[in-house]
């Protein structure tokens, strides 16, 4: 038997494989469970020796194609939505079609694979979306009990923190009636509040242990979480040809349409990491309105904002910082305020 190519199309209980030859004609058509090594033993069965085995993008596609590359299996993770221009020529969709159509996809060599990040990154992820989760639901529920009491005319001042905690402790002690339920309230906000100073210290620890961390927060605005979001969201930077492909791939470059005569530039895509973006943003603005060292890059994101606006020269910064983070990754240097750029670390 020549070459054959393997499709996966994985969903929560049984995957779909399909194996095809050079000429694209079906070699072998099965099922199993979703479960890797059943996947290994199929394909090690049906297609021992296949050039490329193909899965897409999805909830399970980590754990896969980790443990498919541990068994030495060559496999490739496409994006779902580059897939769905294949799958969607197809007049039926089944799993057993699209297995089909991504083994044709991975045999003609039409995909781009998708950069499968570590598992130990994963953790790091992990960690910092819990966070931002937990600061998200103790904001609401700050702004929610400050909002119930005020249909009783109580009206706390400014104030976080055990200022409100004492404040609403007062509040509940004035009208006993707004305890059962205010209680409540607060004392998840309480667990929240607890919950936040673990992960707080948790990523703390993590950037700390992190020389590339260490480096990157050299950089003035540049602090735990943006150096943790940005190594978590590039993983391998020798992925990148040129660190100014960084900024495109976190979204911070505007879209471009050109056709005949028309040929303009739009808002920024946002086609990348979305936690790394907002992380640099907020570097950005801290460098500009916050921070009391003064380096080229600052005074070049001021020119900037005096001819294009805030925002966009903010914007601007971001991308020029994420060019900056990944050339001091790459060459192990540390940031000089007096250059604005690395230097020899």
């Amino acid at each position: 038997m020549g070459n054959t190519y393997v499709g996966l199309d994985v969903s929560q209980k049984a995957t779909s494989i399909c194996v095809v030859d050079d000429a694209g004609g079906i070699v072998w058509e099965g099922c199993c469970r979703s479960h890797p090594e059943d996947i290994i033993a199929s394909v090690k069965k049906q297609a021992a020796g296949a050039l490329r085995v193909g899965l897409e993008t999805g909830p399970l596609a980590v754990w896969h194609w980790h443990t498919l590359k541990a068994a030495g299996l060559p496999v490739v993770c496409l994006h779902a939505r580059h897939v769905h221009a294949a799958i969607a020529l197809q007049v039926n969709k089944t799993d057993r079609n699209d297995a089909y159509a991504l083994a044709q996809v991975v045999r003609a060599g039409w995909f781009r694979a998708v950069d499968v990040k570590s598992l130990d990154t994963h953790r790091i992820r992990l960690m910092l979306t819990a966070r931002k989760r937990v600061v998200s639901m103790r904001s609401a529920l700050y702004s929610q009990i400050r909002g119930v009491l005020k249909t009783f005319g109580i009206v706390f001042p400014a104030g976080k923190g055990s200022r409100f905690e004492h404040a609403v402790h007062q509040a509940i002690e004035s009208d006993e009636s707004l305890e059962p339920v205010v209680g409540s309230l607060l004392e998840i906000w309480r667990s929240l509040t607890a919950q936040l100073r673990f992960y707080n210290r948790a990523v703390d620890q993590m950037a700390k242990e992190s020389d590339i961390c260490q480096r990157l927060m050299t950089i003035p605005g540049v602090g735990v979480l943006t150096a943790l979001a940005f190594m978590t969201a590039i993983d391998d930077p020798n992925r990148f040809m040129r660190s100014a492909d960084v900024g495109p791939y976190l979204g911070l470059t505007p879209r471009r349409y050109q056709s005949g005569g028309v040929d303009r530039a739009g808002h920024i895509s946002k086609c990348g990491d979305r936690m790394a973006r907002t992380q640099l943003f907020e570097a950005a603005h801290v460098m500009m309105t916050r921070s009391e060292t003064t380096s080229p890059l600052q005074v070049w994101a001021h020119q900037l904002r005096r001819r294009i606006g805030v925002k966009k020269a903010k914007v601007a910064l971001a991308r020029r910082l994420a060019v900056v983070m990944h050339r001091m990754w790459t060459d192990g240097t540390s940031f000089d305020c007096t250059l604005g750029e690395p230097i020899a670390a």
